[in-house]
């Protein structure tokens, strides 16, 4: 079990495997707002210098290597950033090292064998995991579950819709970004780009409402690909169904101005309506909307939103005062994740194989 020795007046000290954006514009800011509770003590990033700067930033240890930090004392929640192949034998590195809790971004794993492992090892060694999917931790969220009644059983109709620009906009607008990866220009004729595009948009963008939308889809073992579309630069258009079910992820991120980024479960006589801020703004929690009738009923916002909430829960989990998540829990999100993102790419690669000239050249969409 991991230790519980932390005074409780104590902030608890964190360390962040990976310093790139994410950590710069998400958590970084986030944790600034939590210094009574949680502490940044070590950054850890390949790239020394990049360490040495963001470390700088909050008076922290900086390193270039993981056994430096897991084995930092001082260390009690680790976070791992870090681009997501290594994920997996990272969460399990943290767990041995007797941290008391990991974040994991998104996705945790790559496979339900890996997932499969990191619940053994969560087992034990008694380390709880959280996934960094922020809108379960959104208080707007939250909220709606304690209203929703018999909405999960009885909708029929769940939406997921994002329109974003691209994230260095509003990376740019919380903090300077040291060492920006740099961005390349996709090949729209390759099949191969389209395909491996689809599956980044589901596994990196989708993804933070695919356990919001499970939560609504009792039948999701049973989930069939009705339509799938790239939309240039970067987003999707994608039509699901199962027995009861019928599910719609749409996804542009583009020069829009104007973002929006909502989920919506609808069954015949009820309604739910989550408008959820932006990715990396850090301005309140989400607003959800009931309609019932001719009645609406509205929740939030709240004072923080789900990246603030997501290290809310850490320290509780950390301190022993709130029970984890199940694994199971995860592992059933992650493999809802994987299996839409497989029928995705494998209906996008079929589609592509039917068409006498290939990939569609146009403006809005592709494939």
């Amino acid at each position: 079990m991991p230790s519980q020795t932390t005074p409780a007046g104590k902030p608890l000290g964190v360390g962040i495997l990976g310093a790139g954006p994410v950590t710069q514009a998400i958590h970084l800011p986030a944790l600034a707002r939590l210094r009574d509770i949680l502490e940044v003590r070590h950054i850890m990033d390949v790239d020394e210098s990049v360490a040495a700067s963001v470390a700088a930033r909050v008076g922290a240890t900086s390193s270039s290597s993981m056994d430096a930090l897991l084995g930092d004392h001082t260390v009690d929640i680790v976070a791992i950033c870090s681009p997501h192949q290594f994920h997996a034998d990272q969460v399990i590195a943290a767990c041995r090292a007797g941290k008391k809790a990991v974040l994991c971004e998104k996705p945790f794993a790559m496979n339900a064998g890996e997932a499969a492992r990191i619940s053994e090892v969560s087992a034990e060694t008694g380390v709880p995991i959280v996934v960094g999917a922020m809108h379960t931790f959104d208080p707007g969220w939250l909220a709606a579950e304690g209203h929703w009644d018999d909405l999960p059983e009885t909708a029929h109709t769940i939406r997921s819709s994002i329109v974003l620009p691209p994230n260095a906009r509003f990376e740019d607008f919380a903090t300077e970004i040291v060492a920006r990866p740099a961005a390349g220009t996709p090949d729209y004729s390759d099949i191969d780009v389209i395909k491996s595009m689809m599956q980044g948009g589901i596994m990196g963008l989708a993804i933070h409402d695919l356990p919001l939308v499970r939560r609504f889809t009792p039948d999701f073992n049973d989930i069939q690909v009705l339509q799938a579309r790239h939309v240039r630069p970067f987003g999707y258009a994608i039509s699901l169904r199962t027995p009861t079910r019928t599910i719609e992820l749409r996804a542009a991120m583009n020069s829009t101005w104007q973002p929006e980024w909502s989920f919506e479960a609808i069954a015949h006589h009820s309604a739910l309506r989550i408008d959820f801020t932006p990715s990396y703004v850090q301005a309140g929690s989400a607003t959800a909307t009931f309609s019932r009738g001719t009645e609406t009923t509205t929740l939030g916002p709240y004072s923080h939103n789900g990246y603030e909430g997501e290290w809310r829960e850490l320290a509780e989990l950390a301190r022993g005062t709130k029970q984890p998540p199940s694994a199971q829990t995860l592992i059933d999100d992650l493999t809802f994740a994987l299996a839409i993102a497989d029928a995705t790419v494998d209906s996008v690669a079929a589609d592509h194989a039917r068409r006498p000239g290939g990939i569609a050249a146009t403006a809005g969409a592709s494939a």
